[in-house]
C-alpha cells in the first residue's frame, strides 16, 4: 500500500499502520468474494489499491466533501467510493445504495468486517428510494461512480442532495461532450455544474465532475424506474 501511503501523507491525513491495514483487507475481501459475485473487473492488488482505492479517495480534499456529515453512495457496487471514504473519515456517515442484492451484502459483510460503524446500506433503485422523505433532499453530498451518462446519473442522485449541498460524479476525462449534454437536466433538477476536478493522479482515468444543488428538485423526478436511463432528459 505504499502508493496509497504517499497518496494520504500528501493530503496530511492519517496514514499509519492501522489505517492502512483497513485499507489492506478491504481490497483483500473483495477481492476474495470476486470470483463468486463479480464485484470488479480488477483482480491484481495493486491496481485495486490504484484504480479503486486511490481513485475513490480523490474527492479528499473538496470543500463539498471536507465539510459533509452524512454521504449517499448511489450504485456502490463493491462498496466503492464509500468504503475507501467511510474509513478515512470517521466522523461522517455514509449511506451506501445498490439495486444488486448480493453485492450489497457483500458490502455490508465487509464493511462489519472492517468495524466501520459509521457505513449502513440500502437495498433500493435510486428512482424508487427518493420519493422516501428520509432520504429525499437529507444529504450533504452524494457521490457515484456508476457506469452512466451524466444526465440519467444526475436525475438518480440530485434528489437525494439538500439545497446548498453537493453531487459529485466520478466520470471518464472523455466525457466533456456528456457534460455538455447533461447541462439542461442538471438545472431542470435543480444543481448547477461548478467545477471540475481532475485528480493528481490521472492515470486514475477519472474527474470529478461537482455540481452544487441551488434549488429544490421539483415533485415529478426522478421518473419511475428504467426511465432515466431509457430515456435520459
Amino acid at each position: 500500500m505504499e502508493k496509497l501511503k504517499s497518496f494520504l501523507l500528501r493530503r496530511e491525513l492519517p496514514a499509519d499502520a492501522q489505517i492502512l491495514d483497513r485499507y489492506r483487507r478491504f481490497s483483500d475481501e473483495v477481492l476474495r468474494r470476486n470470483e463468486s459475485l463479480n464485484l470488479t473487473a480488477i483482480r491484481d492488488p495493486e491496481a485495486f489499491e490504484e484504480k479503486h482505492l486511490i481513485d475513490s479517495l480523490a474527492i479528499l480534499g473538496f470543500p463539498g466533501y471536507d465539510r459533509a456529515r452524512n454521504v449517499l453512495d448511489i450504485g456502490t457496487g463493491a462498496g466503492l467510493p464509500g468504503i475507501p471514504l467511510a474509513i478515512a473519515a470517521p466522523d461522517k456517515t455514509f449511506l451506501l445504495m445498490d439495486s444488486v442484492r448480493k453485492k450489497l451484502k457483500a458490502v455490508e459483510e465487509i464493511a462489519g468486517i472492517l468495524g466501520l460503524g459509521n457505513v449502513a446500506v440500502l437495498h433500493a433503485r435510486a428512482e424508487d428510494a427518493a420519493a422516501d422523505p428520509a432520504y429525499r433532499e437529507t444529504f450533504d453530498l452524494v457521490v457515484s461512480r456508476a457506469v452512466a451518462n451524466l444526465s440519467t446519473l444526475s436525475e438518480y442522485c440530485l434528489p437525494y442532495v439538500r439545497k446548498g449541498g453537493w453531487f459529485v460524479a466520478y466520470k471518464t476525462m472523455s466525457a466533456e461532450e456528456e457534460i455538455r449534454q447533461a447541462d439542461r437536466a442538471i438545472r431542470l433538477l435543480g444543481g448547477t455544474l461548478s467545477r471540475m476536478l481532475q485528480p493528481d493522479r490521472p492515470e486514475s482515468g477519472h474527474i470529478l465532475i461537482c455540481i452544487e444543488k441551488v434549488r429544490r428538485t421539483p415533485p415529478a423526478y426522478p421518473r419511475k424506474a428504467g426511465t432515466p436511463a431509457r430515456d435520459p432528459l
